[in-house]
């Protein structure tokens, strides 16, 4: 699908503004997190606070340093408070009062995420904190630190941005509360959110503020959110169109209309048809003579989508029609008496301005504050150098592309060299080992749309589903020779990729797998078919397991030339929308066709505003057009379900085999029961082994396609089968 372009200026550079006064006080050793440190650094007050429910590492794998080290670049003086004790507003008060606005973010995770499991029981440990030490932040960080903040100095602006302001920016349905619940917005009372990559934004934002601008007349930034009230436009020329202008949500009816906010919403599974008001075809004719870059799209609103699963999933699919900053229109939403307006996605940065990013003083270690204390997530990336941003895979589950985009952002050969030899120079505890040279993805290096307006104008939500666009750059010739300089700098014994690698991708450059299995896998390498099965596989938008099976033989061709004994490590997800227990029993048998146990599984789980999560409230398919007669996507919401579809990736646990027995039996396949090697499972039980004990419903045994279920939270590993003894 593609769309006519919006045209405007180019954006203003990251390093063209002109600096703060506060410059002259020079770089922090680290950003303050204390009056003391605040007086050593000379500082009478703090022009910008940030609010983290993380530790603070000083190291641009963490989002909270990484925009503190931009903004002290462009002259501001940054404080941390690193999560603080909600309970009270006194830990916000610890810095004194900023003189431009307070900054909130729950951290580098979404606080849900962070703290809950898959099935919604609390985490015992959190890798983002000293120790590992749970309970360090608030259900729904963002809101109580905003609401805390504006409780401490209510005259103050309030701007929060990162990954959980960012997948609830709009009405949402939320996993924990089973509830389909309004923008952060309105919650957390902000006075601005920022969704996306902030940079342009927040730079911009700090400067127009400094020079005394009111945040409240600040509205046509890029890749920000705010509230408004009913009918505000930013000028005259604005033009609002609804959604069904933008894609049609089924069989029509030309009253009532559910978009008008008095209107109720419109009953849908009783047998009642969701009703959209027709858009006249001259209506139509004329939005689009309009310039998209002064039209806005009402979608339904919050009140519609809560009590409609049509509407719901006809927003969602609106929502990542419109996700293109080359062609994105504004958004809006009702909610209540008043509006969320959205504007278009931020523009990428530039490979200049994303070296100028990563390039900065950064002290490449906790704070002090912390002593000796362990913090997982930094030992884990201390070692690894982010290449670029975004992934144009557009997997239902994942939420990348909805926070970072479709387009790759990467930074330039010198700099990633750059970053390696300070790693080797500057870490404690450095071997001359890299543990990882990626992102989002290990293999997106530079890609991009061979032409810059057709990509401007693409309305796809993948590049590579359902098969490698044919206006896609494939070339791995310069990640490549990253990978050839980086290992041949002085000190550097080894360079690993750790980062999910694309292997319809890769397959397409057997000189990259080749220089990949070569010299760059340490015995294992995750890789992520996610399932074997084309239902729940078209509903991850993700590749056949064709696919699969051309890396894999190319990636054991290679390791026997190098005359290494190599294994993948595959991840699969469970319960995933569009998965039936006849998909899971496939996928087992492939497992153990191919030798393979899972020590761990992941459980789909509904993450905010990812297209597989309208999946699973609504069981309606957004990649099409949506309807109530529309396709019905199979969901496995309850418990036993559930478990049963883990049992199937853990087959070989004996604890799992009685629920696996009744199973098979259920469905009328006992002939997998047995002790062959052509048999899933014995017939026999282990003396002392604990069967999960759990009853399923026929129906489901049965092979009726259940319903749909949860997003990938932690990726899941596993081992090859001969391996073990």
């Amino acid at each position: 699908m593609a769309d006519s372009l919006t045209v405007e200026k180019p954006p203003k550079a990251l390093t063209s503004y002109r600096p703060y006064w506060a410059k002259r006080f020079g770089v922090a050793p680290f950003l303050p997190m204390s009056r003391a440190e605040m007086d050593t650094l000379g500082w009478d007050e703090c022009d910008i606070i940030l609010v983290t429910g993380d530790a603070y590492i000083d190291h641009p794998s963490f989002g909270m340093a990484l925009v503190g080290r931009l903004l002290e670049a462009q002259g501001f003086r940054v404080g941390i408070i690193s999560q603080p004790d909600w309970h009270s507003a006194d830990a916000f008060r610890s810095l004194g009062k900023p003189a431009l606005y307070f900054g909130i973010t729950a951290g580098n995770m979404d606080s849900m995420v962070n703290r809950y499991t898959a099935d919604r029981k609390i985490r015992s440990d959190d890798a983002y904190t000293p120790n590992a030490e749970p309970n360090k932040r608030p259900d729904r960080a963002v809101v109580v630190y905003a609401q805390r903040a504006r409780e401490a100095f209510s005259d103050v602006p309030v701007v929060i941005g990162s990954i959980e302001a960012s997948l609830r920016r709009i009405a949402h349905y939320d996993y924990w509360s089973d509830k389909v619940r309004r923008s952060v917005l309105p919650d957390s009372k902000a006075d601005l959110l920022i969704f996306g990559n902030a940079e342009r934004a927040l730079v911009e934002l700090s400067h127009r503020l400094a020079k005394g601008e009111t945040i409240a007349t600040i509205r046509d930034l890029r890749g920000t959110a705010f509230m408004v009230s009913r009918g505000w436009k930013p000028s005259a020329e604005w033009v609002e169109t609804d959604s069904t202008s933008v894609d049609t949500p089924g069989q029509i009816h030309a009253h009532p209309d559910p978009y008008a906010m008095e209107a109720p919403p419109a009953k849908v599974g009783s047998g009642e048809t969701a009703q959209i008001r027709i858009v006249p075809k001259a209506e139509r004719l004329t939005a689009r003579k309009d310039t998209r870059a002064h039209t806005v799209v009402r979608l339904p609103s919050y009140e519609q989508v809560r009590d409609n699963p049509v509407l719901y999933a006809h927003a969602s699919r609106v929502f990542h029609l419109e996700s293109n900053p080359g062609n994105a229109r504004a958004l809006i939403q009702g909610h209540g008496e008043r509006d969320v307006w959205l504007n278009p996605p931020p523009l990428p940065l530039s490979t200049e301005e994303m070296d100028s990013v990563y390039d900065l003083p950064y002290a490449r270690a906790p704070h002090p504050a912390y002593g000796n204390a362990k913090i997982p997530a930094w030992e884990m990336i201390r070692f690894s150098v982010n290449i670029m941003r975004g992934c144009f895979g557009g997997c239902t589950f994942c939420s990348i592309t909805e926070h970072e985009g479709r387009i790759i952002q990467s930074r330039s050969e010198n700099s990633i060299l750059r970053e390696i030899e300070e790693i080797r120079d500057k870490v404690p505890g450095f071997t001359g080992v890299i543990s990882d040279i990626g992102g989002p993805t290990a293999n997106m290096y530079r890609m991009a749309c061979k032409d810059a307006k057709i990509e401007s104008s693409c309305r796809r939500l993948s590049c590579v589903y359902p098969g490698i666009c044919e206006n896609l750059g494939t070339d791995h010739a310069p990640l490549i020779s990253i990978y050839r300089k980086a290992r041949a700098l002085p000190g550097i014994k080894k360079i690993l990729i750790g980062s999910g690698l694309r292997y319809d991708l890769a397959v397409k450059s057997p000189e990259y797998i080749k220089e990949l299995v070569t010299h760059h896998v340490g015995g294992y390498l995750k890789i992520a078919p996610e399932h074997t099965e084309e239902g729940p596989l078209s509903k991850m938008m993700k590749p056949g397991i064709g696919s699969y099976e051309r890396f894999k033989q190319m990636f054991e061709k290679f390791s026997k030339e190098a005359g290494k004994e190599q294994y993948l490590i595959p991840y699969f997800i469970a319960a995933h929308p569009g998965t039936t227990t006849e998909d899971m029993m496939n996928l087992a048998l492939w497992l153990k066709r191919n030798n393979f146990r899972l020590d761990q599984v992941q459980t789909f789980l509904p993450t905010p505003l990812a297209i597989a999560t309208a999946m699973w409230h609504t069981e309606k398919n957004p990649l099409k057009k949506v309807s109530d007669k529309s396709e019905t996507v199979a969901i496995v919401r309850g418990g036993r379900e559930r478990k049963l579809q883990k049992a199937f990736l853990r087959y070989h646990d004996p604890a799992n085999w009685p629920l696996l027995r009744e199973a098979l039996q259920s469905m009328g396949r006992a002939d997998l029961i047995g002790p062959g090697k052509k048999h899933l499972i014995p017939g026999w039980q282990p003396a002392g082994t604990a069967p999960v004990v759990i009853k399923a419903k026929k129906s489901v045994l049965a092979g009726r396609r259940p319903s749909p279920a949860t997003t990938k939270t932690k990726p899941s590993g596993t081992r090859p089968y001969r391996a073990i003894r």
